[in-house]
């Protein structure tokens, strides 16, 4: 397994994170297609068992179950000072005040949460999952500030703002000289590039790692254009992102066409594409089975040719926009 540091940090991270959002006892939360917590400890183990230390979930993923599972398996599995844990704060979790958002009270409270289900003293990487547009920002910069002070956090990262908002974020940190973000976990992929217009680019120049949230499209592009999953059928936020976008089809035919010439599976080349962008440390990749990890840990060797990045590029790149 590589190895790289963690954003502007001298953390060491493996180039995948085990995404665990699809581990959490069926019955608690939204989502109907997790796994209990028996399959999701063998995925876990093998993760370690490969070379994996990095595990990114959220507070809000199984209604805290899918941290309990990551707690009790890294502590089965693996030795705390080689693993890095990565949650996240923000969605609500439970009905009423204060239940949810970026306040110094929720975060405050949140933190105990996930430290308690997590079974540790400290998060490697605390994350904002949303931005809460309800909050001054210094309120939730100075919480954040004050876990990294205390020990709790280790580092703090961001997830999936508008570009504004996250300069905005990283600039008034370092004017009241608060603990800086050192990560965005953004949306890309092959059929999600507008990152690239400005929120890559920033993170480029603060020196900012990205770890890029399904890298798969939740799936779909593992996947033949007719094909479906357990997940697809019920996840209605996957249609939203990608069914209706123009090109699908054809981004889904030329990984079919390269995937077939190369003799691997289609993740392996739609995994790859993501690693070779720049700036990207570890894509996370979520597992419901072993062969899904596998696919991922063969993705990590394997060397896209620059004529076969130059075709995934034409056929998924962002329409161009008129600029004066």
């Amino acid at each position: 397994m590589e190895y790289r540091k963690l954003g502007n940090s001298g953390t060491e991270v493996s180039v995948l994170c085990l995404g665990c959002m699809s581990f959490g006892e069926p019955g608690r939360g939204t989502h109907t297609w997790t796994l209990d917590e028996e399959e999701s400890r063998s995925i876990i183990r093998y993760a370690v068992e490969k070379g994996i230390n990095f595990f990114d979930t959220a507070n809000v993923y199984s209604a805290g179950s899918s941290e309990e599972i990551v707690g009790r398996g890294l502590k089965d599995f693996a030795r705390r000072d080689e693993v890095v844990i990565a949650t996240k704060v923000h969605g609500n979790m439970r009905v009423g005040p204060n239940g949810g958002g970026l306040s110094r009270k929720s975060i405050f409270h949140e933190i105990d949460q996930s430290l308690r289900r997590l079974e540790t003293d400290y998060i490697d990487l605390y994350q904002v999952h949303r931005w809460d547009q309800s909050t001054p920002l210094e309120e939730t910069l100075d919480a954040l500030d004050h876990l990294v002070q205390v020990g709790k956090v280790l580092h703090l990262g961001a997830s999936s703002m508008l570009a504004w908002q996250f300069s905005k974020s990283l600039h008034t940190a370092e004017a009241r000289r608060n603990s800086r973000y050192i990560t965005m976990q953004n949306h890309f992929n092959l059929l999600s590039r507008e990152d690239e217009r400005e929120m890559i680019p920033l993170c480029l120049d603060q020196n900012i790692g990205l770890l890029p949230w399904s890298p798969l499209a939740r799936g779909r592009l593992a996947r033949t254009v007719d094909s479906v999953s357990a997940r697809s059928t019920s996840d209605n936020f996957a249609s939203d992102l990608y069914d209706s976008r123009s090109g699908v089809n054809k981004v889904l035919e030329t990984i079919e066409k390269l995937s077939c010439l190369r003799g691997v599976p289609r993740a392996q080349i739609a995994l790859a594409w993501v690693r070779h962008q720049p700036g990207v440390i570890a894509p996370i990749v979520g597992a419901s089975k072993i062969s899904h990890l596998d696919d991922a840990l063969a993705a990590v060797d394997l060397l896209l040719s620059d004529a076969e990045l130059k075709e995934l590029d034409e056929v998924s790149k962002l329409p161009d926009i008129r600029t004066f």
